[in-house]
């Protein structure tokens, strides 16, 4: 018994590890990246955080990290052998429209830059866009999947205890 604790607390760990290296080099590459852009040259640090493609992508980035901390949280309730719990399950349906609407915000960003950005080659952002897009719906799609069968052991689990 002892031994599966330690294994399943390493390797949530690890997650959670993974978790935070990942929210760490996404809030570094939002507050760096804009100073990087060529319209970024000739503006000072206000007008560049001020910009209202930038002030869209950080709301947008909001869903990104309420779905890590949802991850964050499923982890600790599998730590806390709540797994098959209601609280996981609506771990998950936050997880899940987390992916929806990080998908929605991106995909409004594409339009822009496909239709209203002057001058810039949208091809770049637009295949970035589709890429990150494809993986967060893959994200999203596991964690409905996961998000039933999580319902339905939680449901199971209600019967048998109204059985015994």
């Amino acid at each position: 018994m002892y031994g599966g604790h330690v294994m399943k607390r390493g390797s949530t760990l690890f997650l959670k590890v993974v978790i935070l290296v990942i929210a760490l080099g996404v809030l570094a590459g939002l507050l760096w990246f804009p100073q990087t852009e060529g319209v970024a040259q000739n503006l000072d640090l206000v007008s560049i955080y001020t910009n209202p493609f930038i002030v869209y992508v950080y709301i947008g980035s909001i869903p990104f990290f309420v779905g890590l901390y949802q991850a964050f949280k499923l982890l600790n309730l599998i730590e806390a052998n709540k797994a098959f719990s209601q609280g996981a399950v609506n771990t998950l349906r936050n997880m899940k429209l987390a992916s929806l609407s990080l998908i929605g915000f991106i995909a409004l960003a594409l339009l822009y830059i496909r239709f209203f950005a002057q001058g810039d080659d949208p091809a770049g952002p637009t295949m970035l866009g589709i890429i990150v897009s494809f993986a967060v719906a893959v994200i999203g799609t596991a964690a409905a999947v996961f998000q039933k069968l999580f319902q339905n052991a939680v449901d199971l689990k209600s019967e048998n205890d109204l059985t015994v």
